[in-house]
């Protein structure tokens, strides 16, 4: 009976050991993350997307050194975005479709919903649940997601700071001089890798590049303004600079990690919140998605599909192009998966984990259908869209009409087939009707002061210029 005791004991004692040795190995292969925001930048703007005219060798070079993604699409819209990659659930489900808060057309056909100008407390972001798992968690720049009481540090981000502009006032031998953002947010980001290099940690730089109102250095200025420009191209001396900015910022993040020798344990995922904004509603071009159709603010692939890049040295197989479809929602539990954390259990997750593709571009993700909802006055007016597959639906809800486009053979969206595959049309319209309920998005309604003349007017305080 002793000797039975003594062999449970002993069994217990192992099992309890193998369970320490598993979790250390957990916390040892943890890696660091750092994900870089960029503000409206296009799909066609950088070097390693084709553009020749901008000149961004630190974001080509973190392209050649991980993976490219062809097919990445993110919201329409700043606050959108930041939503659901915050919480790994669409944001139609927060109702926080449109930035916050949002234009008002009081003479429109319809009336879009309200925007809620926060994303709830309620809500368990991927920093409050990688901070469970030991992270330590970092936020700079611009956040879009609420105010006071709203704010990065009340949802799991320890170190804080958060900016507006492209420039600020900084602290500099004790004086307060102007500094540009972008130079402030990366001094701030390197000051944070550095410390926590022996720990894990996530780090977010949200920049405010390329967002308008378009400014640079007068040394950027003046190097774009002498440059040849790209034919089909605006070539915006302004937002060339802006991007430059943007690029050298990559470029001392990137060289951080590696001088810090962490590289192989460090996952850099550069994305945009939206598609670029190629004009102001003053009519002044900023700059083309194409050969993509539209831009920010609306559901055709200019306004949500996005550049991204990852880059894990050993991990993620360097110069490899990923052309499966994926979305900023799948962010989160990518990000779970990866630091060994687990997503809140009341919590939906409406993303799919990434790190399987991340270490093979070919690995087969089990999702086909992705879907978007905008029912706000943009630079389109209200709608939602699906893609399954290669096929892509919008639905338009002052005309009730529908637009439907193969996006392998047509990805300009230029051939409307809605006529020609009508039950095509039909299915993907009642599959977005149907997640649109599963989702409970809010819609348009009926506007009774309906004034075609003035249908295009902004309500006065309402919205910000700069969200144009």
């Amino acid at each position: 009976m002793r000797m039975m005791k003594r062999l449970s004991l002993l069994v217990c004692v192992l099992v309890c050991l193998c369970g320490v040795v598993t979790s250390i190995q957990a916390v040892a292969a943890q890696p660091n993350i750092i994900i870089i925001l960029a503000d409206d930048l296009g799909w066609a703007d950088l070097g390693c997307y084709g553009n020749t005219f901008n000149e961004t060798p630190n974001i080509d070079r973190l392209a050649k050194q991980g993976m490219r993604f062809t097919q990445f699409y993110a919201g329409p819209v700043c606050s959108p975005t930041r939503a659901n990659l915050m919480s790994g659930q669409d944001q139609a489900r927060f109702g926080i479709t449109q930035h916050i808060p949002g234009h008002k057309r009081p003479f429109a056909k319809l009336i879009d919903p309200v925007v809620p100008l926060q994303l709830p407390l309620a809500v368990e972001t991927f920093a409050e649940r990688l901070r469970g798992v030991g992270y330590q968690t970092g936020y700079m720049g611009k956040w879009h997601l609420g105010g006071a009481g709203f704010s990065p540090a009340e949802q799991g981000w320890s170190t804080v700071q958060e900016t507006q502009g492209h420039t600020v006032t900084a602290k500099i031998d004790a004086k307060a001089v102007g500094k540009r953002t972008v130079e402030f947010l990366t001094d701030k980001a390197v000051a944070f890798v550095e410390q926590h290099k022996a720990k894990p940690f996530l780090l977010q730089v949200s920049h405010h590049a390329v967002h308008i109102p378009l400014t640079t250095t007068p040394e950027l200025l003046a190097k774009y303004q002498a440059k040849k420009t790209m034919a089909g191209y605006p070539s915006r001396p302004e937002y060339a600079g802006l991007l430059e900015e943007l690029d050298q910022s990559v470029g001392r993040i990137i060289e951080t990690v590696d001088k810090l020798g962490i590289a192989e344990n460090t996952l850099i995922l550069f994305l945009s919140d939206n598609g670029g904004l190629e004009h102001e509603q003053s009519g002044r071009i900023v700059t083309s998605n194409q050969p993509l159709r539209g831009e920010k603010g609306t559901l055709y692939e200019g306004g949500i599909r996005i550049p991204a890049i990852a880059r894990w040295s050993g991990k993620v197989p360097a110069g490899t192009q990923c052309d499966t479809p994926a979305i900023t929602v799948d962010v989160y539990p990518t990000l779970m998966d990866l630091g060994g954390a687990s997503a809140p259990p009341k919590q939906t997750m409406d993303g799919m984990s990434l790190a399987g593709m991340l270490k093979d571009p070919k690995a087969n993700l089990k999702r086909d259908t992705l879907y978007w909802h905008l029912p706000h006055y943009h630079h389109s007016a209200p709608a939602s869209a699906i893609r399954r597959g290669d096929w892509k639906l919008i639905e338009f809800y002052e005309t009730a009409s529908v637009e439907l486009y193969n996006l392998k053979d047509d990805l300009g969206e230029k051939k409307n087939l809605a006529d020609k595959e009508p039950q095509r049309a039909k299915e993907l319209r009642t599959a977005l009707a149907e997640w649109r309920q599963k989702v409970n998005a809010q819609m348009p309604v009926p506007n009774p002061n309906h004034d075609p003349k003035r249908a295009d007017e902004l309500a006065k305080g309402k919205g910000r210029k700069g969200d144009e």
